[in-house]
This record gives structure tokens, sequence and C-alpha cells, in this order.
């Protein structure tokens, strides 16, 4: 071929073609026709439809997927379909199945918000050294879920990237301010208060200087629709004027350390509040759990009641069997008790020694002590391995409207001392 016989219209009849799709968009209207459609994009793309429904199809979807984002982000449609300029980027689109780097070049033409969408394949050879690449610090961007420049002065955001739809940065032409409310809403509904507050410019003018880092945990949705422990990272940039307001902000994906954070602080949170023997709350543990019960009763007034259980002559236990059948008593006591309580909303705790306490909600007075003589028939009843069997007094009260620890407590203590001094192996309640 001679280039100096290639005129424009030649040059264009090669590009129209071997592109792989050309589309006119009008933004106004919310519509695009097909002008072209050859290969993947024959099947991929309509010949006609809305704007919206394009945009999604393109950007909203997760990365080598055809899975597409959680409908919560779709409020984002509308600012990624706007461009200033000439626009070009890559995205990787799924056709059966199969993952297809595509070229998309957008052009405005004369109307305002009306463009020219060109799309064309590229060959695997064209990418397969940059996708290698990628992959190298894949593990480091991978964390990054969102980036994206703000400038707070002219309430701007710019070069956002999201790691999970696509590694390239994505055009949305919209406002801090506008951003910042809406995606308050994919914030969990107990962190939204803090992140209006971190997120605030005023805030961040007041207490970033400039390369300072600020940041904070919260629950957030996902593009899948799921709430996952990230933090939110706000970075202001460093220049030579002080009245600058430019700040990086990134989501860092945390979940999985956190998960396991906390269940590591819940394995040792248990290890404190848990009597190592039995199993069921400690001394302390059940005793805060005593005064959160007539804390409770004051702010809800919904019925709450208190047992307390002595084992009968369990000094009997340990002198005539020795302390290891002691302790496989009081275990098995325990898990009968517990088992007991199994339907009701109920705290289990020992004491000391052979004397448990089990809080009570949503129990009445007259329901509480029915159920703590079906209990002491039960545990009567039941055959206890090398000591034959036990008995147990069993004293209840009911939180009261006036009532406070201490007076509720000496109330249940006397009930006890009452069960016990009228013979062991009965209930009394006060």
């Amino acid at each position: 071929m001679n280039i100096d016989d290639v005129s424009f219209e030649k040059a264009l009849s090669y590009i129209s073609g071997s592109v792989g799709a050309l589309l006119i968009v009008d933004g106004n209207t919310d519509r695009y026709k097909s002008v072209i459609r050859r290969g993947i994009f024959l099947d991929y793309i309509n010949e006609t439809g809305t704007y919206n429904e394009l945009i999604e199809k393109l950007w909203f979807h997760f990365n080598n997927s055809a899975d597409s984002v959680v409908e919560n982000y779709h409020v984002f449609i509308p600012t990624t379909g706007k461009f200033i300029g000439k626009y070009s980027r890559r995205i990787n689109i799924s056709v059966n199945n199969i993952t297809h780097v595509v070229q998309m070049t957008i052009y405005p033409i004369e109307d305002e918000n009306s463009y020219l969408f060109i799309l064309d394949e590229l060959d695997k050879s064209q990418y397969r050294e940059e996708t290698m690449t990628n992959k190298k610090v894949s593990t480091i961007q991978n964390t990054y879920l969102f980036s994206m420049y703000v400038d707070l002065v002219k309430d701007t955001t710019e070069s956002i990237s999201i790691s999970e739809i696509s590694d390239e940065t994505t055009n949305a032409q919209i406002k801090y301010s506008e951003w910042r409310m809406m995606i308050v809403n994919m914030i969990w509904p107990e962190d939204q208060p803090m992140f209006l507050e971190r997120s605030d410019p005023e805030y961040l003018r007041k207490n970033l200087a400039p390369g300072r880092t600020s940041s904070f945990d919260c629950l957030m949705m996902n593009l899948e629709g799921k709430y996952i422990w990230v933090k939110l990272i706000f970075s202001r940039s460093e220049t030579n004027n002080d009245k600058d307001f430019r700040f990086v902000y990134m989501v860092q994906n945390i979940n999985d350390e956190t998960q396991e954070l906390m269940s590591t602080l819940k394995k040792y949170e248990d290890l404190a509040s848990k009597d190592p023997l039995t199993g069921v709350y400690n001394h302390g543990r059940i005793e805060t759990e005593l005064h959160n019960a007539v804390e409770q009763f004051k702010k809800n007034d919904s019925a709450v009641s208190v047992l307390m259980l002595d084992i009968d002559f369990f000094k009997n236990v340990n002198d005539g069997h020795g302390h290891s059948v002691g302790d496989e008593t009081l275990i098995h006591f325990t898990k009968l008790v517990s088992a007991f309580f199994n339907e009701k909303k109920t705290v289990l705790g020992r004491w000391g020694g052979e004397e448990f306490v089990v809080v009570c909600y949503d129990e009445s007075k007259e329901e509480i002590e029915k159920a703590a003589e079906e209990l002491r028939i039960r545990i009567e009843n039941e055959p206890f391995n090398k000591v034959g069997g036990i008995t147990c007094s069993i004293g209840t009260t009911s939180i009261r409207e006036n009532d406070s620890f201490d007076t509720a407590f000496e109330r249940l203590d006397q009930a006890l001392y009452a069960a016990k001094s009228a013979g062991r192996n009965c209930v009394r309640s006060l």
C-alpha cells in the first residue's frame, strides 16, 4: 500500500471495516443506537436500548465476570455516563463465560451529553504481558476496593478506581458533596453518623494537616450486597498552599483480618468470663448480668426474674467420693440446668462452689416459680453417676420497680436461705 494514495475517506473505511462496535448515544433521552456490531458485540450489545442499561453492562459488573454489581450502587450510573472531552479506557466483558479485553474510546459529538462509542476487542498478545505484570502487584491492590482524588475547594472527585470492576480508573462526573450523601447509604446504619462526621469537609479541613492521614473502621456494603469490615482512609496531599485541600480517599478491605481479630478477642473474652470447670459464666460475669438485668427492667419495663440454686449437702459428695467426682457432679448439674432453660431467654452463671444463678428475661414471678419447681423435680429424678442422685434448694425473685442490684440480690439470697431453712429440696420465692 502506498500511504500517499490513502485518502481520509479510505482511512475511515479501514476503521469502519475493522471496528468491533460503533454506537451513537444520546444521554438526554437515555437512548443508544448501534451503527456497527461485529463478533462478540453481536451477542453483548443490543441494536438499540437505554443508555443507563449500556453503562451498567459496560461498567457495573465485576472484573472478569458477567455478575452485576448490587443494585444499591446503580445510583452512580447517571454520573458515570457523562463525559467532558474524549475518554478512553480498557474494560473487561464476559461473553458466554469467556472474558474479553475491550478498548473503549468515547468522543463527544455536537449535542451536549451525546457521544460516539467505539469498542474493539484486543488481541490477547496485546495485553498478556501487561496482565502478568498486574498479577505481581494484585495481592496489594486487591485489598483496596476503592480510591479517588478529592478537591474540597472545588468540591470535585476524579481518578475514581474500583478494583473489583476494573484495573483502570472509572469516569464519573460527581461532586464530593453529592458522592458523600449517596455512599452513606452503603454504610452500616450504626456507623453512618461516624462516616458523616469523619468525611465532612469541615472536619477534614480542621483535623488533617498537609501530609497527614486519618482512618477509621466500619461496616460497608460491598458490590455483592454484603456488609464487610473496611478501613476508610483520608490522606491530605502535601502542597505549598495551606489553602489547598486535596485528599486521596481509599477503602481498604480488612474483613478477614477483623473477623479473625474479633474471633480471637471473643475467645479471650470467654476465657475471662467463663468458669473453667463448668463452662458457664463465672461470678464476675453473672454479677454483671444481674446489674444489666436491673437496668434493662427500668429501661424496658419487661419482666425479669432471677433464680439461685444450691446443691444440697454437696460437701458430702466431695468428702465421700472425692473432689474428682464432685467436679463431675457439678458439670453434670450445670448441663442439666442449661438444657432445662434452653428454650428460654436466660443467662446461667456459677456464683461460687455449688451455688448457681440464672437470670431469666421475659419471665413473670408466677412463670419462674413454676419453672423452678419443674427444675427441682427434674434434678431430683436425674441419675448422677457414682453419687446416685442429688437435690437442690432454689430461691427466686422478680425485679421490681425501685430495685437496685443490692436490693434485688438481698431478696434473692433470702429466698434461697428460706428454701434451705425449710428442709432443702424445695423452692421459695420473695
